[in-house]
């Protein structure tokens, strides 16, 4: 959970502040899940802090949900390209690439318990997506 909430720090997600009058926070929870390697042992336990996003509201929390994604057409037009040119073809993951974009809307989330500073008065305003907003798909 640490290592978790680490990562969140150092990526800039949220900054602590008090919750504006006439806002509403989001809370959020840890998911927990064990990874296994291809043997079956396990390998390690992971943590992942998420956004309660079923709670949010179409409309009122969030106006649209986008999640980019190429189109087959195209990505058959690209390898039958490099097909017939000779290059070799690559593929890559960024690593929760969407936790990366800014977000668009004022989303705040509790403070974990256990991960409280400055008291429970404040909140996080989001930066970027957290696991489980609507804005995250």
């Amino acid at each position: 959970m640490d290592q978790e909430i680490e990562s969140i720090e150092r990526n800039e997600t949220w900054e602590l502040t008090d919750l504006p009058n006439g806002s509403k926070k989001i809370g959020v929870k840890w998911i927990y899940k064990t990874k296994y390697n291809e043997n079956g042992k396990k390998e390690k336990h992971k943590a992942r802090l998420v956004a309660k996003g079923y709670s949010q509201q179409h409309g009122i929390d969030y106006n649209e949900v986008f999640a980019p994604v190429a189109r087959w057409d195209t990505i058959r037009s690209i390898l039958a390209l490099a097909a017939s040119k000779g290059w070799n073809v690559y593929q890559l993951d960024v690593k929760s690439a969407f936790l990366h974009g800014e977000l668009m809307e004022d989303v705040y989330v509790e403070q974990r318990i256990g991960y409280q500073k400055e008291g429970n008065s404040k909140v996080y305003k989001l930066r970027k997506a957290l696991y489980g907003l609507k804005q995250a798909p």
